[in-house]
């Protein structure tokens, strides 16, 4: 069901200089300036947010913000236009508070996690599909009731979508040839020995703006000339609608083939069988589409790409049955985490898309499409609904991810040392921190030093994977740093605060260290596995630093400009100095 366009042309509307799609979209010649100028605003906001040291701590507030601003900027400039443009502007604020209020839980849900987790490109997964449904409802609506989107027309949602794609990509692919362009012409103006733009390019700023200028000028340039973008539209589809009877062939192929060998060589191929599967039902999701177009009149009369499309529609089901039963394999083995229910999401949704077409196929067989579309309209909807769902700090999977790993752990289905601590310290947020804490003060003393093991780490890399822990490098970790290191030579004594530094020290957490005391000041660091390694005191009290390619203990060579006719030239030895390690030597000599 459609509706008729709200906003009727304007009389004597000069569409004949006029190169949009739409005839109820006038002109806006000013488009492009004033995108570009947006777009190079936020760009500068948003590196003013992100530009900080690695060394300062996480400030959630300012990844919050610089999502507001990237989202609804990007948003904004994608979906606007100068009639109701007041919806548009409202639309990409309101979706950039959302995607700020799930990077900010995201930045601070896990210990030293990133903002960019699995709740996030949920976010994202919502805003590109919620952007062609507010394109077309703002179209075709009378007023403002978003919840009729059901009766939105599907050829008009279908072709906002690929536009929206084909202008996006086209957008990213002018920024890369902005900046060659740029780039080109510094190194132009460098040759007569202006640097200006060489300069600009090298700080950050500057390349944020260029980007985001580059990017709103290009979405709206190709904006006003929509009629042309339609056309490379359609060439885009028409591409990937003839690798629809490749796909659809290799399928049955393949679906066939399991008759035969049996799902066990999939679970036995070391790669993620539902992971390939889910991108395989996308991919097929993504020919049908490109093969039936918009509407009845668009879609392709080549009975073989007709058929394909068919075949591709009804294999998404036995493909999402195959990664369903991975997945529950994979669940049974190693139990629940935050990735694998997202896993099972994802199985959910090809499954749905799935089911809608076998139904169709089942309803309208050679005319399948004509059923599929109303089909795939209400899983789109409803995708957007369920991503933005997920996306919100509604549902915690961290917590689910570890109640069934921890009575993993208490039930013996997994030891201790086969235990991934690492996941329960940084991947399950704070549930899994304080499950963490409660399991340090077990009784079973193994359980326990590898719990404070965990908590102590400073971030994952600090451990170890499952099955690779042993319970004697727990207990050891858990031991003061002062017992950890051995200093040599024997009654040499270090300071307090060269202890400090060294509890940052990974090499030292999990095995003994030998320090070696070369002078005031001065010492060697060597753990196993690697060369020695040199510190020397800071210039600031307490302060510790590595010294990288620095002689130690010596006087520094003077750079002098000799004259070499009267300068007298001798060959003298040098005595250095070298660590040995049971009689042999470790690491390169020094002064």
């Amino acid at each position: 069901m459609s509706e008729t366009s709200a906003t009727p042309p304007a009389l004597e509307s000069p569409r004949s200089v006029s190169a949009r799609l739409d005839a109820h979209d006038l002109p806006w010649p000013q488009r492009p300036w004033i995108m570009a100028a947006i777009c190079a605003v936020a760009g500068l906001v948003f590196h003013l947010l992100v530009d900080r040291t690695y060394t300062e701590p996480h400030a959630p507030w300012r990844d919050a913000s610089a999502a507001f601003v990237a989202i609804s900027a990007v948003v904004f400039v994608l979906g606007v236009e100068i009639r109701r443009w007041h919806w548009a502007a409202a639309f990409a604020l309101l979706w950039g508070a959302v995607m700020g209020l799930i990077t900010w839980h995201s930045a601070g849900y896990n210990l030293n996690g990133s903002p960019i987790e699995w709740p996030f490109w949920s976010g994202i997964l919502a805003v590109l599909v919620a952007t062609p449904l507010f394109q077309t409802r703002r179209d075709v609506a009378p007023d403002a009731r978003f919840w009729k989107l059901w009766q939105m027309p599907y050829a008009r949602l279908h072709n906002h979508a690929w536009t929206d794609a084909v202008i996006g990509a086209a957008g990213l692919a002018f920024v890369g040839v902005t900046f060659l362009l740029v780039m080109l012409i510094g190194e132009m103006f460098h040759l007569i020995g202006i640097d200006l733009i060489r300069d600009l390019l090298r700080g950050e700023w500057f390349g944020w703006m260029l980007a985001g200028a580059a990017f709103g000028g290009a979405v709206g340039l190709l904006r006003e000339r929509d009629k042309l973008v339609s056309t490379l539209q359609r060439l885009v589809m028409i591409v990937l609608a003839v690798l629809a009877p490749v796909l659809a062939a290799a399928l049955i192929l393949f679906l066939l083939s399991l008759l035969g060998t049996g799902l066990q060589k999939l679970w036995d191929a070391g790669f993620s069988t539902a992971g390939l599967m889910l991108g395989i039902s996308a991919f097929a999701v993504l020919l049908a589409n490109a093969v039936i177009g918009n509407g009845d009149e668009d879609r392709s009369g080549n009975r073989v790409l007709h058929g394909a499309a068919a075949v591709l529609a009804v294999a998404v089901l036995p493909l999402a049955i195959i990664a369903a039963v991975s997945m529950q394999v994979r669940i049974a083995q190693y139990g629940w985490t935050p990735e694998r229910i997202w896993g099972v999401i994802a199985v959910g949704i090809a499954l749905a898309y799935g089911i809608a077409g076998v139904a169709a196929l089942a309803r309208r067989r050679r005319d399948f499409d004509v059923a599929l579309r109303p089909l795939q309209q209400t899983l789109a909807i409803g995708l957007m609904l369920l991503a933005a769902f997920l996306a919100l700090p509604i549902l915690d999977f961290g917590a689910i991810s570890t109640r069934d790993q921890v009575a993993r752990l208490e039930s013996g289905a997994v030891s201790a040392e086969k235990f991934d601590w690492a996941a329960l310290a940084f991947d399950f947020g704070p549930s899994g921190r304080r499950a963490l804490q409660k399991l340090a003060a077990s009784q079973q003393t193994e359980r326990a030093n590898l719990a404070k093991w965990a908590l102590a780490a400073k971030n994952r890399w600090d451990l170890r994977g499952p099955g690779e822990v042993d319970a004697k490098d727990a207990a050891f970790a858990v031991r003061p740093i002062e017992e950890r290191v051995r200093v040599l030579p024997v009654g040499a004594v270090l300071p307090p605060e060269f202890y400090t530094a060294m509890g940052e020290e990974s090499a030292c957490r999990t095995s003994a260290c030998a320090v070696y005391v070369l002078g005031e000041g001065a010492v060697a660091l060597i753990a196993r596995g690697s060369d020695p390694r040199f510190f020397v005191a800071g210039p600031k009290p307490g302060e510790w630093r590595e010294s990288y390619g620095v002689t130690l203990g010596a006087e520094q060579p003077q750079k002098t400009d000799p004259d070499l006719e009267t300068a007298t030239i001798e060959l003298r030895p040098v005595a250095r100095r070298q660590l040995f390690v049971d009689g042999k030597p470790v690491g390169d000599p020094f002064e």
